[in-house]
């Protein structure tokens, strides 16, 4: 009669036999893959909060145009200074844009505690990681299309290759800034650290990149440095369409190494991930 007791529905669940309900439920399993759904999902929401927010979008998408323009107007005695760093400059600005925007968005969620109740959620961090992207990404696109519309149709860059593969590298680089943006952003507890977090990974690249210098005439330690640099590759492809009418083996390696770098740290970011700042 008291011997019931033992099973009683006070007991906890993982001393039951027979119900098949172990320590996890699947309110706190994590999901194991990618999953479109819910990345789309976290995308939406993303893109939904910018757009009550007009100031981060005009800054996103307007502040390389500006940079470009002034830039012209500055060397308007020597268009062709202009026509030398202006593609280059082409990739930089909207990578560092969306550096900054996105590390101070993605360090906002979490100290709100959006990103924990995320977390709580059947939402991987991958999940979350790839849906950020996939919506900075989108307004990348349009940051890119309209900075490269603006340098070649209306302030004269003259490229000898194509545009679009220009449009591309672009693309290309601001994407990369939002990766690095989401990386760097698990490592601050602020918003100021967040911006803290530039001079040291967005000037050491901006200064060996080959924007002031070719790399061959840097010490040998520097230029050694500079060949694992991502924003290296992203100022040589830029280089490549301005040189050249098609499409060279130097430009689909240096396109390559940009992809691949922005691959890794989103995978990275993925992984150091946290629910809440310290």
């Amino acid at each position: 009669m008291t011997t019931t007791s033992a099973t009683s529905p006070g007991t906890s669940p993982g001393t039951g036999t027979g119900t098949g309900a172990g320590p996890s439920t699947g309110a706190t399993a994590r999901p194991s893959a990618l999953n479109l759904s819910r990345t789309t999902a976290t995308a939406t929401r993303v893109l939904r909060q910018l757009r009550h927010d007009p100031r981060t979008i005009a800054m996103m998408i307007l502040i390389p145009c500006v940079m470009l323009f002034l830039l012209r107007y500055v060397f308007d005695g020597s268009p062709r200074t202009f026509d030398s760093i202006g593609a280059s400059l082409l990739g930089i600005f909207p990578l560092i844009t969306m550096f900054l925007v996105t590390s101070i968005a993605t360090l906002r969620e979490r100290t709100s505690g959006t990103l924990e109740r995320l977390l709580a959620m059947p939402l991987g961090k991958g999940d979350l990681i790839a849906g950020y992207a996939l919506a900075f990404g989108a307004l990348a696109i349009i940051q890119s299309v309209l900075a490269t519309g603006l340098a070649v149709w209306f302030l004269g860059l003259d490229v000898i290759g194509s545009p679009w593969l220009l449009l591309l590298v672009a693309l290309l680089d601001a994407l990369l800034g939002t990766a690095l943006g989401l990386f760097v952003s698990a490592f601050a507890s602020s918003e100021f650290q967040a911006v803290q977090f530039m001079p040291a990974v967005i000037f050491p690249q901006l200064l060996l990149c080959g924007l002031f210098t070719p790399r061959s005439n840097m010490h040998p330690v520097l230029e050694a440095i500079s060949d694992v640099l991502p924003m290296s590759y992203a100022v040589d492809g830029m280089n490549e369409v301005l040189k050249h009418t098609d499409m060279t083996a130097t430009f689909i390696r240096d396109v390559l190494i940009v992809a691949g770098c922005a691959l890794l740290v989103l995978t990275l970011g993925a992984a150091t991930l946290r629910r809440r700042t310290a």
